[in-house]
């Protein structure tokens, strides 16, 4: 029974992520989750309405999800929340979803009694009579660099932000104080060719009937201003469908999506209302009048439509969609927290069983994170790594890969702590870094080169992992060393061995990575090496492997200094990660995150807290006392240990 109990957990623990990853079967009623597949274009990118619900709900509050104003948090309903805000504004507008931190100058600003610390949450509604007093407060803490500015000017330009970005959204299929926006395009549609024939005659000194003209003049004017407001691009537009010579600035381009404004100025110009206008106008009226099986039947059109006309849209989007819902990076998170406790009870207690059940669901796990990875790749049609949170994502995946190979060579549980360790705690990290904003994002321009993605970044992170490899086995060193009886000889060889063995690859990896990213840079900015702070990070990480090295080579240290050198690898490489991006400065700051700043600390102070632990002398080691009361060190093992 014991050779099979491993299979039996991990086939259980597998069998209940998979289960956690499968859709779930919506209810009777509106078909929430097929409008939550549709695709629409922003910030350069097609994505599903879904994203987009919720990368706007995450600019909003730092946990991506909305109180509908009853009291109830809907953590899993962010596509009936931006149907509910393109749809029914003026019940959106009710739903807290703005979050803001009580500091003093919040609580003033909107006459607040409540006490500071923690978060207040706001409606639209809420917030309505202090608009004018958000906009001044925003504009002159706009006037300071970013770097500079306190905790309140922070929040509130990103509470702007936030209410630009609803508004935005209200008017993305239609304007928002549309009573019924499929009888106004009824109407619109009726008025065109009148309208126009109206406005030709008049060109021409001829009669014309002046309140067909009043009419189009009136819907053209409206329809202009909606441009204004332009953010997210829900309408395909067919090659062929528009006339050349559109104007721009008023959301209408030969692309292949447009705004809602463009594609009824498109109208206008065209004489006839495009038909994804007409379907978006049926579901919000259906939406509305609470008529399901006219919505559900509507979007069935829709979708019909779609894969007909733009085929090649329409998958990578369904699969982002199912992706969102499975979040197989958050399962990752769960069982590489079975894993390690699995592992290191292992070292306590049937150590065969619960030693194998470890391995096997690493593996397991481990194969997962790969799926997230490669399906991020697919969707984004680009090498792993090209923001901080794919970074973070990949560092994991690479060390967890290079702990199953130390595990298949030492077999002794130690890559299967350490890899579960480094997966957990990166892909924490990547949750996260995902409030942010879309981690799909397109890329910026300088980095917008698939080759130098996949060799320089791709290395450079791989000796990311590597170093954070060997500080986490100094970890372990140290921790077995001063808290386990179980700590041998032989288990410390074998842990020095493997520090020596990663360490190599990391220098290996950061040092071409870094070479690669100066041939990089010389081709994008004209210089090889700028001392920018990231390219600093990058060689401190370098220099450092290699004083480890030479400390080893050159009989500077031994086992235990190695793993207490290794360790401070952790701080370096975590500064050049996510250090310089907190300066705000350089070319390669890309991901400016003041929130990191206490957890990095945190973080450092831990790792200084274990290098001093190294320094504590060897006779309150628990793992030497108990092998001195077995058998007395000889000298040269006195020297292995003192160093």
């Amino acid at each position: 029974m014991k050779r099979f109990l491993p299979w039996i957990i991990c086939l259980l623990c597998a069998a209940w992520a998979i289960s956690k990853m499968m859709p779930a079967r919506q209810n009777s009623g509106f078909n929430v989750d097929g409008f939550g597949q549709l695709p629409v274009l922003v910030g350069g990118r097609v994505m599903p309405m879904d994203t987009l619900a919720r990368v706007s709900l995450s600019a909003m509050n730092h946990h991506g999800t909305y109180d509908s104003g009853d009291g109830r948090k809907l953590t899993g309903s962010q596509s009936q929340w931006l149907l509910e805000t393109f749809a029914m504004p003026e019940h959106a507008d009710l739903a807290k979803v703005f979050e803001v931190k009580a500091l003093p100058g919040v609580l003033s600003l909107f006459r607040s009694s409540e006490a500071t610390g923690g978060f207040l949450h706001y409606s639209f509604q809420d917030l309505k009579p202090f608009f004018s007093k958000i906009e001044e407060q925003a504009g002159l803490a706009s006037q300071t660099d970013a770097e500079s500015q306190d905790e309140f000017q922070r929040e509130i330009i990103k509470l702007r932000e936030g209410l630009r970005r609803y508004i935005q959204l209200k008017n993305t299929l239609q304007p928002e104080d549309s009573p019924d926006f499929g009888k106004e395009i009824q109407a619109f549609e009726q008025t065109i060719q009148p309208g126009m024939e109206a406005i030709r005659n008049r060109d021409a000194n001829k009669p014309f009937d002046q309140q067909d003209f009043e009419r189009i003049i009136l819907f053209t004017d409206r329809y202009q201003n909606l441009s204004q407001v332009r953010f997210a691009y829900a309408f395909p537009a067919v090659s062929g469908s528009l006339p050349r010579n559109l104007d721009p600035e008023h959301g209408i381009t030969s692309d292949r999506w447009q705004h809602i404004s463009g594609a009824l100025l498109t109208a206008i110009a065209t004489g006839k209302l495009p038909y994804p206008v007409t379907a978006y106008g049926k579901l919000i009226s259906a939406y509305r009048g609470g008529d399901t099986n006219a919505f559900n039947h509507g979007l069935q059109e829709y979708q019909q439509y779609l894969q007909k006309t733009l085929p090649e849209e329409l998958s990578r989007p369904r699969l982002e969609f199912l992706f969102n819902h499975a979040q197989p990076f958050y399962q990752a998170i769960l069982l590489y927290g079975l894993v390690f406790l699995f592992a290191l009870l292992s070292w306590l207690i049937w150590p065969n069983v619960l030693g194998r059940t470890a391995v096997i669901l690493l593996l397991f796990t481990f194969m997962l994170h790969t799926a997230g990875l490669v399906t991020r790749m697919y969707l984004q049609g680009r090498p792993p790594v090209t923001n901080l949170y794919s970074s973070a994502i990949f560092v994991g995946w690479s060390a967890v890969l290079f702990c199953l190979f130390l595990e298949r060579l030492y077999k002794n549980g130690v890559g299967s702590v350490c890899g579960s360790a480094i997966g957990f705690l990166t892909l924490l990290i990547a949750q996260n870094l995902q409030w942010d904003g879309d981690s799909l994002e397109m890329l910026r321009a300088v980095l917008d080169t698939n080759i130098w993605l996949a060799t320089h970044v791709v290395v450079v992170t791989l000796g990311y992992s590597a170093t954070f490899l060997s500080g986490f086995l100094g970890i372990v060193y140290i921790a077995r060393g001063l808290l386990t009886n179980s700590f041998d000889q032989e288990n410390s060889k074998s842990l020095a061995r493997m520090i020596y063995g990663v360490v190599c690859f990391a220098t290996l990896f950061s040092f071409t990575g870094t070479i690669l990213g100066g041939i990089w840079a010389d081709q994008s900015w004209g210089r090889f090496w700028g001392w920018d702070p990231k390219e600093n990070g990058a060689l401190l990480i370098v220099l450092w492997n290699a004083i480890i090295l030479h400390a080893r080579w050159g009989d500077y240290a031994r086992e235990r200094g190695i793993a207490a050198l290794a360790v401070f690898g952790n701080i370096v490489t975590s500064l050049s990660w996510f250090g310089v991006n907190m300066l705000g400065v350089g070319l390669h700051s890309y991901g400016f995150m003041d929130r990191a700043f206490g957890p990095l600390m945190l973080f450092i102070i831990s790792q200084f807290l274990i290098v001093a632990a190294a320094m504590i002398p060897l006779k309150y080691w628990r793992g030497i006392r108990a092998r001195e009361e077995k058998a007395p060190i000889t000298e040269d093992g006195a020297l292995l240990y003192n160093r």
